[in-house]
């Protein structure tokens, strides 16, 4: 069938708006509507071509929500006329990640995901009869995908798609970091550097959580009221503080009882090494967690010094907020639908699919929390 895509032709070009093939779903695969998509930071990193594993031509995207229109052979779970969640993080339940209960990452086909392929090694996508890859098993820049029954989210049918779609991506990993990662517990002192959209999530989360101190750090002082908005109890601008950033933040978490300082924990949503230690540092003596997100670029490597980690410190990384796509992400919608956490306002623009290059100029521009096309 002909679809329209927004299609990664090379590292660093705009994207092609044009119109590709899409091969229908085969045994264990579904055929999905997109309805819409979000452009996150991780589309931005691979088009730049700083990703190691970028491929090219691909059809980016892995923040949608559609309905599904077909399913082939052996799907049992899911139906046409389903409202979905593609994942780019799957869950089969039988893989011994899946069945270990001790991580989300599960492996069923992480080998053929990783080579933008589907899991019998060939792709749906092609132009002009060359192949296209899929991105992140999810290629949400197009109206129409294929993806694996396991990697969708069958959710409930009244939730918005225009606002539902970040939680395939943004939403969940920010609240997720928090809930299922840190497990964060009432009371707790907490920073989160870097308030874009996933910062403003762990906000939402450490909110949820019942944190009694939230301390966002951004270099942009418009974040201020962005914070505050979702929960976020003070802020400090990085660029002011300088080089007293951690002692200024330790001293920011001591009280009577406690004149160490340093908080329980700590979030890195930058993506930047220079922060992720910082954000360690800045974690408590003892028993702090610093929780990394962003997602560095290529070779890059972090440090500090081991007296940090011998003194009790821990640092942690967290995939998709640590969460189970088919079982978590219906609960995060339905979170969303009885008013437990915001949305809307983190969706600041929308456009149809032939403007989406204009996101990805608001992304670098810092005007947006998340651009959203809508099919």
């Amino acid at each position: 069938m002909d679809v329209r895509a927004a299609v990664a032709v090379a590292a660093g070009k705009p994207l092609e708006v044009t119109t590709v093939k899409l091969e229908g779903p085969k045994a264990g695969e579904v055929l999905v509507e997109i309805k819409a998509t979000g452009i996150c930071h991780t589309d931005e990193f691979t088009l730049s071509g700083a990703d190691p594993e970028g491929l090219f031509p691909a059809i980016l995207g892995h923040e949608g929500a559609g309905v599904i229109v077909d399913i082939g052979p052996g799907v049992t779970s899911i139906k046409k006329g389903d409202h979905v969640i593609p994942l780019y993080t799957p869950e089969c339940r039988q893989c011994p990640s899946c069945l270990s209960r001790k991580t989300n990452l599960c492996t069923a086909i992480r080998s053929t995901q990783g080579q933008g392929v589907m899991p019998d090694g060939t792709s749906r996508f092609s132009i002009g009869g060359k192949k296209l890859h899929h991105y992140m098993g999810t290629s949400t820049f197009a109206n129409f995908t294929v993806l694996p029954e396991i990697a969708v989210a069958k959710i409930r049918e009244d939730a918005p798609f225009d606002k539902v779609c970040y939680i395939g991506c943004g939403v969940t990993t920010g609240i997720g970091a928090v809930l299922n990662t840190a497990k964060v517990e009432t009371g707790a002192k907490c920073v989160v550097f870097g308030l874009g959209g996933i910062g403003l999530n762990v906000i939402q989360g450490l909110r949820l959580a019942g944190a009694s101190m939230i301390i966002g750090v951004d270099i942009n002082d418009s974040k201020k009221s962005w914070g505050e908005r979702f929960g976020m109890t003070h802020f400090v601008n990085a660029t002011q503080a300088g080089n007293d950033l951690v002692p200024h933040l330790v001293n920011m978490t001591k009280s009577g009882a406690d004149q160490i300082g340093g908080a329980d924990y700590t979030f890195d949503c930058t993506g930047n090494v220079k922060v992720m230690r910082q954000a360690l540092e800045a974690s408590h003596r003892g028993w702090g967690q610093s929780i990394i997100i962003g997602v560095a670029p290529a070779g890059a490597e972090i440090a500090t010094r081991p007296f940090q980690l011998v003194t009790g410190r821990t640092w942690k990384g967290t995939a998709f907020g640590g969460a189970r796509g088919r079982t978590d992400v219906p609960t995060i919608v339905d979170w969303y639908m009885d008013g437990k956490i915001e949305i809307d306002p983190m969706i600041t623009h929308t456009m149809p699919l032939p403007d989406i290059n204009k996101a990805f100029d608001l992304m670098h521009e810092g005007k947006s929390i998340r651009s959203v096309v809508i099919f």
